[in-house]
């Protein structure tokens, strides 16, 4: 039989235990709710003086990380799909194009393009261009979305090909378009066509040099000897229609304006859209086949 003392002993050792359970219990949870708040206020310790007007950003909160790999890719192949699109417009698209302007029949081309909501693409000769009662409508032009490239200055074979004067006589041409519009094109079409003008590696060269491009065309509307017959130069285009793409090379003659609207008609029924040039969508048509111009 087990004495009064020996009993008292052992229910002090049981509250002991009990009371040590406690403690380490209050303890445990204090510990865990000190350690809480100290990682919740320990980025404002590491973030230094917080600027007016910023806010810190919680350490809590994991920022989120694009693959540097995936990212390129994902870049790239936009990249290569704008260019699919530069280089290859969905669809037909034809581009109008008008030589040997400024001229006193400028300004009604712009009509008719205005009236059948369609851009086109000019390339002006310099001694017309010097005619300050014509310059209004070269502004005009480029103020309607229009695009205006260079022709030379003089249109003369032998001083631009024989005598070597195309880039200069070209990059000044160039100056005064900028002179008069404000524009910096780069685009030129060369009098009477690349071949066999430009097979002069040395001109194609300083073309290279001075970033100018050349435009030749896919069909030749043989408009400027079609005095008075119009109708022929619709019949001329229509038969030479045959691509996705198209560049018409027309110029600014009284029988080509008589035609224009009737040509607008026929490219609409055709299901083409109208291009105008863009410097920064480029792409290569000259019949020396320079990838490089």
């Amino acid at each position: 039989m087990k004495t009064p003392r020996f009993e008292t002993r052992k229910k002090r050792k049981r509250l002991k235990m009990r009371y040590l359970a406690i403690l380490f219990v209050f303890l445990f949870a204090t510990g865990f709710f000190i350690g809480k708040t100290y990682s919740v206020s320990e980025p404002s310790a590491t973030l230094g003086t917080i600027k007016k007007g910023e806010l810190p950003i919680p350490k809590l909160v994991a920022p989120i990380i694009i693959n540097p790999v995936e990212k390129e890719s994902v870049v790239e192949k936009h990249k290569v799909d704008h260019s699919d699109l530069e280089e290859k417009p969905v669809g037909k698209v034809v581009y109008l194009t008008f030589d040997d302007g400024p001229s006193r029949l400028t300004n009604q081309f712009l009509d008719v393009l205005s009236e059948n909501d369609v851009l086109a693409t000019f390339f002006m000769q310099g001694s017309n261009l010097k005619k300050e009662i014509l310059q209004d409508s070269v502004r005009r032009a480029v103020k309607e979305d229009h695009y205006v490239g260079g022709h030379s200055m003089t249109h003369n074979y032998k001083t631009l090909y024989t005598n070597q004067q195309f880039v200069p006589e070209m990059k000044e041409t160039l100056n005064l378009i900028h002179e008069i519009t404000g524009t910096t094109p780069h685009l030129v079409r060369p009098p009477y066509g690349s071949a066999p003008g430009l097979q002069n590696e040395k001109i194609r060269q300083q073309l290279e040099n001075e970033g100018i491009k050349i435009w030749d065309w896919t069909i030749d509307s043989n408009d400027w000897k079609l005095r008075g017959k119009p109708s022929q130069i619709i019949e001329n285009i229509k038969g030479g229609t045959t691509r996705d793409r198209e560049v018409v090379l027309m110029h600014e003659k009284p029988q080509t304006l008589a035609a224009l609207p009737e040509i607008i008609q026929f490219y609409k029924e055709q299901g083409y859209k109208f291009g105008v040039y863009d410097d920064e969508h480029h792409f290569v048509l000259n019949f020396q086949n320079d990838d490089a111009l």
